[in-house]
């Protein structure tokens, strides 16, 4: 699927009428314009499945031989998205990707890529940890992986309640990451 810049600069034009103001005044003219071309760039994961950004960042390598179960922990990947709720931003978004390798290797920076990636749609933090999740089990061919996201939500930050300091954590465990306790725990203590 490709953006529509056309069709945004249209209705951001739209919008800027529905809210009383002149598009063409000095300031607001070319405003529909840069949003258009925002959106393309923010949104840019919303042009492919998670399938298809699997098949980008698929690059991988043969596991070193090893008699122990190794976890491959990436910590603090920022990333932004925005909420499919209110199209509000939710920022300072931390997300960890965590997974016990089978017979390959991810490249660690393609770790960073399948999450930027997947929070450029428009989203929810449950589902970016259950992306990020999936995308990371066909890559890697391992069923335990685990995904932890931290960030702010400017729809509960800047609206609403605005309360400024909230944070939402989710987590997203499969494998022997949501059976094994002790697991878990090593993954939390790696977390601080």
């Amino acid at each position: 699927m490709a953006i529509d810049k056309d069709a945004i600069r249209e209705h951001v034009r739209g919008i800027i009428v529905a809210l009383g103001d002149d598009p063409e005044r000095e300031g607001l003219k070319d405003t529909p314009d840069r949003v258009a071309r925002m959106y393309a760039e923010v949104f840019d994961g919303m042009n492919y499945t998670s399938d298809e950004i699997a098949e980008m960042f698929s690059k991988s390598f043969e596991k070193p031989a090893s008699d122990t179960q190794d976890m491959v922990f990436v910590k603090d990947i920022e990333v932004f998205s925005y909420c499919e709720h209110h199209l509000a931003l939710m920022y300072d978004m931390k997300v960890s990707v965590a997974y016990i390798p089978k017979d390959k290797v991810l490249g660690l920076s393609k770790i960073a890529r399948i999450a930027d990636m997947v929070a450029k749609r428009l989203q929810l933090q449950e589902r970016i940890g259950t992306d990020i999740s999936y995308i990371m089990k066909k890559v890697t061919g391992s069923d335990d992986v685990a995904v932890i996201i931290e960030g702010c939500h400017s729809c509960m930050t800047a609206r609403g309640i605005k309360n400024r300091s909230s944070k939402t954590i989710t987590t997203t465990f499969s494998g022997q990451f949501l059976t094994d306790a002790a697991l878990q725990n090593r993954l939390m203590l790696l977390l601080k």
